[in-house]
């Protein structure tokens, strides 16, 4: 009897191609963009929108190696499932682990990004916004708790909002830039000293941004909800991440064009609401609310699906007994692993109390590079009936991912190296104890 079916049982798919286009969506169109476009703007200044197009190629690597693992293996889980089956246990492991360090650190970003625009459109202070963040996250722990039925209704209401929201961005943002006609936000357009020293500030800011299209992943770790996954799952991703990479150069270039780069990166470090403090420059106080609202519904819809994606990695690491079997519980209707999510909800409250995003958004970028690595790896691993895409494709992510990795600030790179080793020390622990107990992982 497989380890799926011994501990709880299997989920129900409800998901078709537009819910789970949605959800992508729900999880892409949120702290990307409202938050990481002005640290990345800060460290890349104007060239920050080819980071974009460099973030997304990468992403479109990623995206195609995710989709033809996760229609070949459509279960909860994700990249830990595949390094299990198409790697080794302890890569396996490494992607779970590495997966709730990323995504804890993401839902984090997207938690405070979410009190920054609150407290910044009622004009509260900035000391009471990692305790709001904390409390939203708990709020919204139960809202998954619900079931991903209502869940994934909630998500659509919010990715609607957002879009709209964007969408006046850019036109407000556009027509600002196109009145002004001087084009100077835009000059300088590379920062640092010489060829090596933009190619540096470019990288850096093509890993801060990477992070802002991997909502795709939401998709494959909920392949085992999702109907007819080897038809679904692809279109969904390649069309979730087609639509976000034009909504993100559509606003970077908005925002740059009208204000400046340097202007999104201190209101980031402000009030981490660069886009309200950007639609203020555009003397509309009415614009400026409505996209502070957008952007606190899309931060909302980032955490829901973090919330989802997170108690599915979860809920698979506890039925390998990498985490405490507990975890692996489903609810009466099958449909639900609560405690699972309870589990993430309180991972993800704590994070917040760091108080940064720039500090919880790089970390995320270093870990879930890494972890998507292991996504290519898995990839190349793929018997030749099963692949969908040519073999460079997952060669050229993993090689990528390897090298955007360590363009993140040294003090963040060398902290997740040692969280991970801690987590790999824990894995070996608990495959001694299994061994002992005569367990199968």
């Amino acid at each position: 009897m497989s380890s799926v079916r011994a501990t709880g049982g299997i989920l129900k798919r409800e998901l078709g191609v537009f819910g789970a286009v949605m959800m992508g969506l729900g999880s892409i169109l949120g702290t990307g963009i409202f938050v990481s476009l002005g640290i990345a703007a800060g460290v890349a200044g104007p060239s920050v929108v080819i980071a974009i197009i460099l973030a997304a190629m990468v992403a479109a690597c990623n995206a195609l190696s995710s989709a033809q693992l996760a229609a070949a293996h459509p279960v909860s889980g994700g990249t830990y499932e595949y390094g299990y089956r198409y790697l080794r246990p302890s890569l396996g492991f490494t992607a779970g682990w590495l997966f709730l360090l990323a995504k804890s650190a993401s839902a984090a970003t997207a938690a405070l990004g979410f009190s920054g625009y609150v407290y910044s459109m009622f004009g509260a202070g900035r000391p009471a916004s990692a305790w709001a963040a904390c409390a939203v996250v708990l709020v919204f722990t139960a809202v998954v708790w619900s079931g991903i039925r209502r869940s994934s209704r909630i998500n659509i209401a919010v990715v609607a909002m957002v879009l709209l929201a964007l969408l006046a961005f850019a036109g407000a943002g556009g027509w600002a830039q196109i009145s002004d006609g001087t084009w100077t936000h835009w000059r300088p357009f590379f920062r640092g000293e010489g060829l090596a020293g933009s190619m540096s500030t470019l990288f850096h800011a093509s890993a801060l941004m990477f992070v802002a299209y991997t909502g795709y992943g939401r998709i494959a770790t909920l392949a085992e909800e999702v109907i007819d996954p080897r038809r679904t799952i692809p279109r969904a991703i390649v069309a979730t991440l087609a639509i976000s990479a034009v909504i993100y150069l559509t606003v970077a270039a908005a925002g740059i064009g009208a204000v400046g780069a340097d202007f999104l990166f201190q209101a980031t470090e402000g009030d981490a609401a660069p886009l309200e403090a950007a639609a203020r420059e555009f003397g509309s106080p009415i614009l400026a609310s409505f996209i502070a609202i957008g952007a606190a519904a899309a931060m909302l819809g980032v955490l829901l699906n973090l919330l989802l994606g997170l108690s599915r990695v979860v809920l698979a690491m506890g039925r390998r007994g990498d985490m405490p079997h507990a975890l692996a519980r489903l609810d009466r209707s099958g449909t639900n692993p609560r405690a699972a999510v309870l589990a993430s909800g309180v991972l993800i409250a704590g994070l917040t109390l760091i108080g940064s995003v720039q500090i919880t958004w790089s970390f995320s970028a270093f870990t879930v590079l890494l972890y998507y690595a292991i996504t290519n790896a898995s990839a190349l691993a793929l018997p030749k009936s099963e692949r969908l895409v040519p073999r460079w494709i997952p060669m050229a992510g993993l090689t990528a991912c390897l090298f955007l990795a360590f363009w993140v600030e040294w003090q963040i790179w060398l902290t997740g190296l040692l969280v991970t080793a801690a987590g790999l020390g824990w894995y070996r622990i608990a495959g001694y104890s299994r061994d002992r107990a005569g367990a199968t992982p």
